[in-house]
């Protein structure tokens, strides 16, 4: 363990999924993550050509991401870069339930810190409706997700944010959601 521990912390070498610190992660999530490639630059946005080597690997993380969802048809998500130094995001996340589709617009800027600091998530339309969200919609990662992201960073991405933080507060916070008659489905 502590030498995953160590390799984690390092930016040089190869990086498996071995070496992700995973104590207590249930079987789902396990092979969820291991579906998206870990990263191998330690990059920021600041970071000129060095980014754009982490941009390129952040694109095949979500891309796999995404066909494994599509295969095992649990797809919720849509997202794309809306600037040119891949720092700003929009897209839309849906959850399914009680048979009907919630859907959101999402959104969020990675920080100069990225990939050491993760990003903030944000559901601007649900902002107010739940404790479990900050001011503009950003969703509440705090206690689960940033010690988990600290522990796996800079491997750790896009695609790994919405796969164990922005996934799990939907399925924990929708359904209470709804069946408090806090958001109402749109249909």
């Amino acid at each position: 363990r502590a030498a995953a521990r160590a390799l984690l912390t390092s930016a040089s070498g190869p990086v498996s999924e071995d070496s992700l610190i995973m104590d207590g992660w249930d079987a789902g999530t396990t092979n969820a993550v291991k579906r998206i490639p870990l990263l191998t630059a330690k990059a920021g946005p600041r970071d000129g050509e060095a980014w754009k080597e982490r941009l390129k690997q952040e694109m095949k993380a979500l891309i796999a991401y995404v066909q494994s969802n599509k295969a095992a048809d649990t797809d919720w998500f849509t997202i794309k870069p809306t600037d040119a130094t891949g720092t700003k995001w929009t897209g839309k996340c849906w959850y399914m339930y009680n048979m009907l589709r919630y859907e959101f617009d999402l959104e969020f800027e990675l920080p100069v810190t990225y990939p050491m600091t993760s990003p903030e998530l944000q559901l601007p339309e649900l902002d107010g409706k739940t404790a479990k969200m900050y001011r503009g919609g950003k969703i509440c990662l705090t206690v689960h997700f940033k010690p988990l992201w600290a522990k796996n960073a800079p491997h750790f991405g896009i695609a790994h944010a919405l796969c164990l933080g922005m996934g799990p507060w939907l399925a924990a916070e929708i359904p209470h959601l709804v069946d408090t008659g806090v958001i109402k489905h749109k249909g």
